[in-house]
């Protein structure tokens, strides 16, 4: 896929590191030797040592060259400790230590403190658990207040355009958005298409109404989220509520929307209502279009912690971990050329 071989020749010699945390997996522990081995990223892979030595015997590979870290024994726990410990009121050092030894909280605070540039976990862990341990080390961006989740969908074929990306948000995370938190995803949404796709956002907030054609509470909802966004970003290409088709087909949009609209049937960020209608479509489409769905990544953190599927493979940890290096610095290039 194009999209993974250009950011992954993009982060070749870099030297960005990545912690791992769950080395207790033997797929981390293969993951930690391709990405050291191909030059991808540093990787730092934590763990108490019998973990270590169990998984290292099941992946069948060694971790020679590759910085190892038991948190529990690191001489830095009492500094991240107190870190941690000076954000949380009422949080003494010593219940800080607690949990900052924990892998997840670990990772996150190696982030927070840079330490390291990223943390990608989920093998072994809940997504709640990741996304906890993400909130309380790294927090949240500025302005967000909800974390939420994105896939990069790849269509092969798209009305004549080959490997058509798109983002859809939220399929993994948020049951029921209220509608700030609506415009929190959706404005997440937009920093993660910029990052990932190298594009400007067009965000389409869908529903099952185009424009006032129907009428519900939910409805309402993403009119008042798209409100929302729009008062907070004025200058983010956003528009809606939308059907779907009204979003992505030009020729649907040229007929169901009248008013003047830069996202009407070009949309490359789709944000769903709910986390019903958003798992239902990533697999609808992944599987009824042949499309890759690559994610869930976590977004609205202030810096990057990306979960992996419990049931991910080999591939799916280079290539998450590979996309995750590949936002990083794109950011940085755009920091740079402004």
């Amino acid at each position: 896929m194009d999209i993974i071989s250009s950011f992954r020749s993009m982060a070749i010699g870099k030297n960005l590191s990545v912690v791992l945390p769950e080395g207790r997996d033997e797929r981390i522990i293969q993951a930690a030797r391709r990405l050291k081995d191909e030059d991808i990223a540093r990787p730092i892979v934590l763990g108490k040592p019998e973990q270590l030595e169990a998984a290292i015997e099941k992946a069948g590979v060694n971790l020679d060259g590759i910085e190892t870290i038991n948190p529990k024994e690191s001489d830095k726990l009492d500094f991240y400790a107190e870190r941690y410990s000076s954000r949380r009121v009422g949080i003494s050092v010593a219940v800080a230590k607690r949990i900052v030894v924990k892998p997840l909280f670990f990772g996150g605070m190696m982030v927070a403190c840079g330490d390291s540039d990223t943390v990608v976990g989920g093998v072994a862990s809940a997504t709640a658990t990741l996304i906890q341990a993400g909130v309380l080390t790294v927090g949240l961006a500025d302005g967000i207040k909800t974390p939420s989740s994105y896939f990069l969908m790849v269509i092969p074929s798209f009305l004549g355009e080959k490997d058509k990306p798109f983002i859809y948000a939220d399929c993994a995370v948020n049951i029921d958005p209220t509608a700030e938190q609506l415009a929190d995803i959706a404005l997440a949404s937009a920093i993660s298409a910029k990052r990932i796709l190298g594009q400007e956002p067009r965000v389409a907030m869908l529903s099952f109404s185009t424009k006032g054609s129907g009428s519900s509470p939910s409805v309402e909802k993403v009119r008042k989220a798209l409100n929302i966004a729009r008062s907070r970003k004025p200058d983010l290409a956003i528009d809606g509520e939308f059907q779907a088709d009204s979003a992505i087909v030009p020729r649907v949009a040229a007929k169901k929307v009248k008013d003047e609209s830069v996202v009407a049937g070009k949309a490359n960020v789709i944000v769903f209502p709910d986390l019903n209608s958003g798992n239902i479509a990533y697999k609808l489409t992944q599987y009824m279009a042949n499309a890759q769905a690559i994610g869930p990544f976590l977004q609205g953190f202030s810096k990057p912690i990306t979960d992996l599927s419990r049931g991910a493979t080999l591939d799916d940890i280079i290539s998450t971990v590979i996309l995750t290096l590949g936002q990083l610095l794109r950011e940085h290039e755009s920091q740079v050329s402004a």
